[in-house]
């Protein structure tokens, strides 16, 4: 650990921690806070929202030692009976915090020693970008911006249970001319566990965001794409759209001979008539632009390859969704 500056400086980084029932975890989060390489002021700001178990007892014991280290803590919250979600909890957190930066952590995860300098210094080089690291990031996010950043494109949505306030944040970062900046390297470690709160997001929810974020900002630009994948993937973004996206869509296209064979897609729950019938294609035969419903984790390369021979041959432009 690197010597910190003069912890009576203004914090330049709030690392922004709600907090509901995590005595599990708080010990290794806390000790990643204490374990950062960032040798400038930063501050550790909590909101307790509501804990029934030993969390805030923690959280006071590592006040003391974090401070001892030069890293002041502000720790909020309410005991009321019951939680006000993750968008609320990080809010008030925001709210009672000063640094000149936000860095985003979640009380089950940890952060590795080099991640509030890596992100900072991303920051500092792209102020109208949010910043992640190595993997998944978009579901599951590293997000480090400026306090003027933020306040240009949130508040976070403080619907609480079953809302994703990280993607509606995303969103309204994307619609405010943000930018996304990786650090490639991999500076958080993500916990996967029943009681995450990320489970109280149904999978339809999320998929509804992501088709109506799609019909927003892309398909207005497109008279007509193509789906790339005939399969249940592709069928069910084509039967998600609203009726006037439907009507762009001039085909689907595969490379499976099967599907490729049959010819076309009807979709009997249409209230059209006639009900509407979609050419499929072989990929080649397919014209851009497209929207990619595949996930490319389960192809064991096949996919890759072929949209980087077309990308590179033809200069053609995708758009994945899966």
């Amino acid at each position: 650990m690197r010597p910190r500056g003069d912890p009576a400086a203004a914090p330049h980084v709030s690392i922004i921690l709600p907090v509901h029932n995590a005595e599990r975890w708080l010990h290794e989060c806390l000790r990643s806070v204490l374990q950062q390489d960032f040798a400038g002021p930063m501050e550790l700001s909590v909101f307790n929202d509501a804990s029934k178990d030993q969390s805030l007892r923690i959280l006071e014991e590592w006040k003391a030692k974090l401070e001892g280290s030069g890293i002041p803590v502000v720790i909020g919250g309410h005991e009321s009976s019951y939680p006000r979600g993750v968008g609320y909890s990080k809010n008030q957190a925001i709210a009672q915090s000063s640094g000149s930066y936000l860095c985003f952590l979640d009380s089950d995860d940890v952060m590795m020693p080099q991640r509030v300098r890596l992100q900072l210094d991303a920051a500092t080089r792209h102020p109208t970008s949010v910043f992640t690291s190595h993997g998944p990031t978009v579901v599951m996010p590293t997000w480090f911006c400026s306090r003027a950043w933020f306040s240009h494109v949130g508040p976070f949505d403080e619907g609480g249970q079953g809302v994703p306030e990280d993607l509606l944040l995303f969103y309204n970062h994307l619609r405010k001319g943000g930018g996304v900046v990786r650090v490639d390297q991999s500076l958080v470690l993500y916990r996967y566990h029943p009681d995450a709160a990320t489970h109280s997001v149904l999978e339809t929810t999320i998929w509804t965001h992501r088709v109506r974020f799609l019909e927003e900002r892309v398909l207005p630009r497109w008279a007509a794409f193509t789906i790339w994948n005939a399969g249940r993937q592709g069928r069910r973004l084509y039967r998600s759209l609203s009726a006037g996206a439907r009507r762009k869509v001039v085909a689907f296209c595969d490379v499976d001979e099967n599907k490729i064979r049959k010819g076309f897609y009807c979709y009997e729950d249409s209230e059209e008539a006639p009900k509407p019938r979609v050419p499929i294609l072989h990929f080649r035969a397919a014209r851009p632009p497209f929207v990619i419903c595949v996930k490319l984790d389960l192809t064991g390369g096949e996919f890759e390859a072929n949209l980087r021979s077309l990308h590179l041959q033809e200069g053609r432009d995708f758009l994945h969704f899966s």
